[in-house]
């Protein structure tokens, strides 16, 4: 019993000097770095001997060999990735726990050729420029972004290669590879020769439509949102663009639009379309706030599969301080470009002493062709006006109306670059209710211009006419107001115009103008100096610019910039705070 206990004694007091010394000898190691500024942050970020706090002195003197000699690979491989293919790396364990490691990168290589060479459909094809032929496939190599004399860099060569093989695959040749790639390092001259070779394979053309998922919207309904054309050759932008028309329909919670890339379906590819349906009922409630027209409440109910048949229904209730307006509308499925809708309108509104009551039925064909959209709408209309310390009036009206509408910009809903262009010309007629024939000419043009990296230029300008003997039983959609957010600022909302007993009303002329320069500090913070000129008047002898200028504060909310403005005007002589704050639920 002594002989075991003294036995099991000695083991137990083995083992923990076992677990003890080896974590008594332990030491932490501190590594600093010798090495030039065009490579000391990136081998500071990725070398792991250079982690502080991260490294421990092994107490063996093979595992510190080992350690550094890891170290100098890891080194060696992160510089060639960066053309540096003769580096001079050492390090310095002269102090037991503090290491020197130094790095001369050596020099870097650059790109001394480059050979690219294509074979597939893409080498033969002649007579279409955009399909091949010698242009095509020089315009290519002249694209390539690692030219000759460019540092050689693996990301580089990597991203380039990627350019060429996208470059052809957009178009035509959806089942393109790159066959072969080489980067031939020659360390005396510190050069790299590159060679790459491109299939493009043949070249694809679209066939019918492959679609899955639906289950309570119509079987054609994405046959008619559709404008690709069987026989059509393959585009990658033109399937993107589908497939985002899809997505931003009501009727779709997730689309996905992709062929299938073998060569042996390219004379005729179907074109796969994944679809998962929206929840077709939606009710939205919201409060608002605005200094054109108040307070505000609105309640919205939209049906996006009617009768079963994919018809859009759109209503809803919107109640504001100085006007109160309810509106149903019915939106068919397209027809190739076109789409129809028709609808019904009750209006009231109570603006600088002019009451305005109106009912309308109408219907629109919307036409749209890339960023360009066209409306024609016929619609009839009953008004009533009642002038403040004037005689009222009411009148029947047939029109018609044409506007031609171009959105040139980066962003639809906060655009920074690019232009808006409308026109419309619309009228109505004796013959056809109306009190006597007229004819509205109206149209806006709005630049936005891009100031460094953030700011922004915004200029705007409108003019209208309204061509008729007098402004008398033309509705007041057909003639002119002007004043307030949006407008002309410092003066109140639709303001400037034909004064008419103790009211404002609308006038046969408009012309007004903006320039505004928004200074972003912040990504959703900014402010903005303005200037805004404009009128609205009966003859012309009556138009008189009213200027007004002011400062305001811009928020980038999800809806687009909010915004705020102090404005000051200078014909009335008066501050007028221009805002608009809406708040959905």
């Amino acid at each position: 019993m002594r002989v075991c206990r003294r036995l099991t004694v000695s083991l137990l007091l083995g083992v923990s000097l076992q677990l003890v010394l080896p974590a008594a000898a332990q030491q932490a190691l501190d590594v600093s770095l010798e090495a030039p500024g065009e490579v000391r942050e990136l081998l500071e970020r990725h070398v792991r001997l250079l982690r502080k706090g991260e490294q421990v002195l092994p107490a063996a003197t093979s595992d510190r060999i080992a350690m550094s000699r890891r170290a100098r690979r890891e080194v060696e491989q992160l510089l060639a990735t960066e053309g540096y293919f003769s580096p001079s790396v050492r390090i310095d364990r002269s102090e037991a726990g503090r290491w020197l490691l130094k790095v001369e990168p050596g020099q870097r290589t650059t790109v001394g050729q480059v050979s690219i060479a294509f074979e597939g459909e893409v080498a033969a094809a002649q007579g279409d420029p955009e399909a091949g032929g010698d242009a095509y496939l020089e315009a290519l190599r002249g694209r390539w972004s690692l030219p000759q004399g460019a540092p050689f860099r693996q990301a580089d060569w990597d991203a380039a290669k990627q350019a060429l093989l996208d470059a052809v695959a957009a178009r035509r040749y959806a089942a393109a590879r790159i066959v072969a790639s080489r980067a031939e390092i020659d360390p005396d001259t510190a050069s790299a020769r590159l060679s790459v070779t491109l299939d493009s394979g043949p070249a694809f053309y679209l066939g019918d439509l492959d679609v899955s998922g639906l289950q309570e919207l119509p079987a054609d309904l994405v046959q008619r949102y559709s404008r690709l054309e069987a026989g059509e050759p393959y585009d990658r932008e033109a399937l993107l663009a589908f497939q985002t028309g899809l997505q931003n329909t009501p009727h779709f919670a997730s689309v996905i639009v992709s062929i299938d890339r073998d060569p042996a379906l390219a004379k005729a590819v179907p074109v796969r379309v994944q679809v998962t349906e929206a929840r077709p009922k939606y009710l939205g409630f919201g409060v608002g706030v605005s200094s054109n027209t108040g307070f505000r409440v609105e309640a919205s109910y939209r049906d996006s599969n009617l009768f079963h048949r994919a018809w859009e229904l759109s209503t809803g209730l919107r109640i504001e301080q100085r006007r109160q307006s309810a509106y149903a509308d019915i939106f068919l499925p397209p027809a190739g470009r076109h789409r129809d809708s028709f609808g019904a309108l009750i209006d009231r509104s109570d603006l600088e002493g002019l009451k305005v009551s109106s009912q309308a039925v109408g219907a629109t064909r919307s036409t749209v062709r890339g960023d360009i959209e066209t409306q024609l709408a016929l619609r009839l209309q009953h008004e009533r006006i009642q002038p403040s310390g004037a005689e009222a009036s009411s009148q029947n009206t047939l029109t018609l109306n044409w506007t031609w509408l171009r959105r040139a910009v980066d962003d639809l809903l906060d655009p920074t670059r690019g232009y808006v262009l409308e026109f419309q010309v619309g009228g109505g007629a004796a013959v056809a209710l109306a009190d006597q024939d007229f004819v509205r000419l109206y149209g806006r043009a709005v630049r936005y211009q891009p100031v460094g990296e953030r700011d922004v230029l915004i200029l705007r300008g409108e003019a209208g006419v309204t061509l008729a003997d007098s402004r008398e039983g033309i509705p007041q959609d057909f003639l002119f107001r002007t004043g307030g957010a949006q407008s002309v600022r410092g003066y109140a909302y639709q303001s400037l115009g034909v004064r008419e007993g103790r009211a404002t009303v609308g006038g046969r002329y408009l012309g007004t103008m903006s320039a505004e320069y928004v200074r972003w500090f912040e990504p959703q913070w900014g402010a903005a100096v303005f200037v805004d000129a404009g009128d609205a008047a009966d003859t012309r002898d009556d138009f008189d610019l009213h200027t007004g200028y002011g400062v305001g504060a811009r928020w980038r909310s999800p809806a687009g910039p909010l915004a705020v403005d102090l404005a000051w005007g200078h014909e009335e002589r008066r501050l007028r705070l221009h805002f608009g704050v809406a708040i959905a639920f």
